[in-house]
């Protein structure tokens, strides 16, 4: 890829700048496992997709939430899903306090490790944000002090349109005002960033971690990346 041609850059939010590439299914679980929840990851799983339902079906999380708070909102519907169905007894309210802040403390090291490859990249090339969120992503950000590295978020809560469809991308593109050639997509999934990135003609660098599936673990791309810093390498 001719990464000499970049003028601008998109970053995915999610999983890419908050989880180095990992998706946040394996860091939750990883907090249960923490605090001592005593369930299987298969039955983990399967809250945790109850939960990621609920939460687009119903508007839980507000725009001024940060991500401590989407954690905890997020973290009572998965345990009570569980008590539910049987697998928790008591109060589930202390266990969710604490897989909350152990994801949330997950995050801001990631975050911080990032923080030094977005701040070298804001002073060069201007960043747009491109996010599959909850409606406060904004917020999310200005609490990790994120904010100001990008010229403009595009949020799918807000702007009604989600990955993969590549119309998100467009309009990211379009806030740059660069031709798609110019800009580099950079992203935690190769379904929702990097190939719809790649259909509108952005160049990209895939954030590879663990995924969802072994499948989504199998895959390949040429243009993969195992921490952020490569970002830099790829520019310079």
């Amino acid at each position: 890829m001719n990464y000499k041609a970049i003028k601008g850059i998109i970053f995915d939010y999610g999983g890419t700048i908050d989880s180095r590439g990992i998706h946040w299914s394996e860091v939750i679980w990883d907090g249960y496992c923490n605090a001592g929840i005593p369930v299987t990851k298969e039955q983990f799983r399967d809250s945790y997709v109850v939960a990621e339902r609920e939460l687009a079906r119903v508007r839980h999380i507000l725009p001024n939430d940060n991500f401590h708070d989407l954690l905890l909102k997020k973290m009572r519907i998965e345990l009570q899903d569980l008590a539910d169905k049987g697998l928790l007894q008591g109060d589930i309210e202390p266990q969710a306090q604490q897989v909350a802040q152990y994801c949330y403390d997950a995050a801001r090291s990631s975050i911080e490790e990032a923080r030094p490859v977005l701040e070298t990249l804001s002073q060069h090339y201007p960043m747009m944000l491109v996010s599959n969120f909850y409606g406060n992503v904004d917020s999310v950000l200005r609490d990790f002090d994120l904010r100001k590295y990008f010229k403009g978020v595009i949020e799918s809560a807000v702007v009604g349109v989600r990955k993969p469809n590549p119309v998100i991308f467009k309009l990211g593109v379009d806030v740059l005002e660069l031709e798609p050639s110019e800009i580099l997509v950079v992203g935690d999934s190769l379904k929702k960033d990097i190939l719809p990135a790649e259909s509108i003609g952005c160049q990209t660098l895939w954030l590879k971690g663990k995924g969802w599936t072994a499948d989504e673990d199998a895959q390949t791309h040429p243009n993969t990346i195992k921490t952020l810093r490569e970002v830099l390498e790829a520019l310079t």
